[in-house]
C-alpha cells in the first residue's frame, strides 16, 4: 500500500495574461534574488521550451526541467517535480526521518507559458492553471500595465473568477510608466482583487534579453551571459518585494507523495548527495556485469545544436550510459562512441562553420556508412541533410541524408505532435503511439528522389511516423530512417516517451556487439 508523505515544498508559478508580459524576466529575477538570499531553487518551465529553461538553469546553478501535461501524464509531472526538487547536496532540516529532512533544495520555481489559462483548446487543456492546480502551487501574475489603470484589476479579477480552484498569490506590475499609474494600479488591485501587488517595473531603457524568430537568444549565443544576469538581478532589487513573494511561496498546501505513486522508502535516497552516491555505486555494480554499463552515447551540443531536455541526459544515464560531448564547431572528428544524438537548435546561425569543418562532415558520413547509429532532432536533422539554403546562398551540410533544407521567415510548424509508428525502423516498436513537439521554419526543398525507398516509405524516403497531430517532414510523415540514422522535426520528452531512450541504448547495443548496421 502507498504511503501517504506530506510534503511542504514552497513553490510558485509564473504566468500572466498571455505571452510577452515579461514571466521570463520576473522568474529570472527571482531566481536570482533567490540564490543572493543563500537559497538552493529548483527551476522548471511549463511546457515544450529550451531557450527559457537555458537561461533558469543558468541562473539557478542548477538543471532546470520541464512539465508539460501534453508530453506527460499528471503522474510522470508529479514524480519529475517531486524527484528533482528533493535531489541535491543534502536536506534542509532538523530531526531524522522528519519530511523536512527530505527537501534539498528550499523553493521551486515554475516560468509558465502562453496566458495563465491557455491551453491546446478553448478549455485551456494542458494550461499553466493546470499545472498550478496539480501541484497545488499560487501562481504569481505578471501583467503588462501599457495604457491602462483599472482595467488591470478587471483583468486580474476575470483571472480569479475563471476558475476558484486557481489561486493567484500575488501580482507584479510591468510596464510601468509612471509613479501615479503605479498607485492607481496597485490600489485598485489590492482592493478589489484582495491580492499583493508585490512588485511594480518600470518601462526599461533596454531589454537584457535581445529577442529573435524563435524568441530569446539561447544564453549559448548571448554576447554577454553575466550582464544580463546582473541586469535581471538588479530589477529584482530595485522593483520587486522578494521577500513577499516568499512568503506566498511558503504558504501553500502540503503535496502528497501518494499522489504521483512514490513511497517513504523512495524519498528518503534523496535525502542527501551521500545516499545518492552510495545509490550509484551500487547501480553501477550491477550495471558492470551488462554490457550496457560501457555505452558511450555522444551528444553534439554547443552553441549551434543547444536543446535538449536535461530528463534525457538522465533517462539515458540511469540506462547505464556514458554521455560524452561532441561539437562539429571546435572539433575534427567524432570521438570513439556507439551512437550520436544531435539535439535542435540553431544551425543556420552557424552555417558557414558548420559547412566549413569539412573533416568533421567526413567523420560522421563515414561512422554513418558503418553502422553507427544517430538519433537527430530539428536541427540535427538539417545538419544531416545535403544542405542548407539561405539567403539564396548553400552551405553543404554532412550530407547523409539527400535532401536540402531552406528557411522561411515565419514557423513552418509550431505545437505539439503526436505520431505513430507505421513503418518498421531500428528505434521503435510498429503501432507506438507518442507524444511531442515540433517548432521549425525551415522545410524540406524538394525533390527527395534519391532517397532509397521500400514499401511503404512514402514520397521519396523512408519515414516511420505518420502524423496524428502536426505537419513532420512532409505530407504528414516524419522521422526519416535510413541505415542506422533516425531524424525527425518531433522532439520528444524522455519521460513522457521512455521508448526514446530505449530504442536509442538498444541499437547503441547492438552496434557495439555488432559494428554493423541494425
Amino acid at each position: 500500500m502507498t504511503e501517504s508523505v506530506d510534503l511542504p515544498i514552497p513553490r510558485i508559478v509564473i504566468s500572466g495574461l498571455r505571452g510577452g508580459s515579461g514571466k521570463t524576466i520576473l522568474s529570472l529575477s527571482l531566481v536570482t534574488a533567490f540564490r543572493k538570499r543563500g537559497l538552493r531553487i529548483t527551476p522548471f518551465k511549463k511546457g515544450p521550451d529550451y531557450i527559457d529553461a537555458g537561461w533558469l538553469a543558468k541562473a539557478a546553478g542548477e538543471p532546470c526541467y520541464n512539465l508539460d501535461l501534453f508530453m506527460m501524464t499528471p503522474e510522470q509531472v508529479l514524480r519529475s517535480f517531486f524527484e528533482h526538487t528533493l535531489k541535491g547536496q543534502g536536506a534542509r532540516g532538523k530531526g531524522q526521518g522528519t519530511t523536512a529532512q527530505l527537501i534539498a533544495h528550499d523553493i521551486a520555481l515554475i516560468e509558465g507559458n502562453r496566458g495563465l489559462y491557455d491551453g491546446v483548446d478553448h478549455q485551456g487543456t494542458y494550461s499553466t492553471a493546470e499545472l498550478s492546480k496539480l501541484i497545488k502551487a499560487p501562481v504569481i501574475m505578471i501583467v503588462d500595465c501599457s495604457k491602462a489603470t483599472n482595467t488591470i484589476a478587471a483583468m486580474i479579477l476575470g483571472c480569479q473568477h475563471m476558475d476558484d480552484h486557481v489561486r493567484i498569490g500575488g501580482v507584479v506590475l510591468n510596464q510601468v510608466a509612471t509613479a501615479r499609474q503605479e498607485s492607481v494600479i496597485r490600489k485598485a488591485v489590492e482592493g478589489r482583487c484582495r491580492v499583493p501587488v508585490a512588485g511594480a517595473i518600470p518601462r526599461l531603457k533596454k531589454d537584457p534579453f535581445p529577442e529573435r524568430h524563435m524568441g530569446l537568444t539561447p544564453f549559448q549565443e548571448h554576447f554577454d551571459v553575466g550582464k544580463s544576469l546582473d541586469a535581471v538581478a538588479e530589477i529584482g532589487d530595485k522593483y520587486i518585494d522578494v521577500d513577499a513573494i516568499l512568503t506566498i511561496a511558503k504558504e501553500t498546501v502540503s503535496l502528497k507523495i501518494a499522489e504521483c505513486g512514490m513511497r517513504n522508502a523512495e524519498l528518503q535516497k534523496h535525502r542527501s548527495a551521500e545516499v545518492q552516491k552510495r545509490k550509484r555505486k551500487t547501480e553501477l555494480k550491477s550495471e558492470i556485469r551488462s554490457p550496457k554499463s560501457e555505452i558511450k552515447i555522444g551528444v553534439i551540443r554547443d552553441s549551434a545544436f543547444q536543446f535538449y531536455y536535461q530528463e534525457n541526459f538522465e533517462e539515458l544515464e540511469k540506462r547505464g550510459v556514458q554521455l560524452i560531448e561532441v561539437s562539429p564547431l571546435n572539433e575534427n572528428s567524432l570521438p570513439e562512441i556507439d551512437a550520436l544524438y544531435i539535439g535542435g537548435g540553431f544551425p543556420e546561425t552557424h552555417a558557414v562553420a558548420l559547412a566549413e569543418n569539412s573533416h568533421f562532415k567526413t567523420s560522421l558520413r563515414s561512422a554513418i556508412e558503418t553502422g553507427l547509429p544517430v538519433y537527430a532532432e530539428c536541427g540535427g536533422l538539417m545538419y544531416l541533410g545535403k544542405s542548407l539554403v539561405l539567403h539564396g546562398k548553400t552551405y553543404p551540410m554532412v550530407d547523409a541524408l539527400p535532401v536540402s533544407f531552406g528557411l522561411e521567415n515565419k514557423p513552418r510548424a509550431h505545437g505539439y505532435t503526436i505520431v505513430e509508428v507505421t513503418q518498421e525502423n531500428p528505434y521503435y516498436p510498429l503501432k507506438t503511439v507518442l507524444k511531442g513537439h515540433e517548432f521549425h521554419y525551415s522545410h524540406v526543398l524538394e525533390p527527395l528522389l534519391s532517397f532509397p525507398v521500400i514499401k511503404g516509405g512514402g514520397r521519396g524516403g523512408n519515414f516511420a511516423f505518420t502524423m496524428k497531430r502536426g505537419k513532420g517532414i512532409i505530407d504528414g510523415k516524419d522521422g526519416m530512417w535510413y541505415k542506422n540514422i533516425f531524424a525527425t522535426y518531433t522532439h520528444l520528452h524522455a519521460l513522457g516517451a521512455p521508448e526514446w531512450a530505449d530504442g536509442l541504448v538498444r541499437c547503441a547495443m547492438k552496434y557495439k556487439g555488432q559494428g554493423q548496421p541494425g
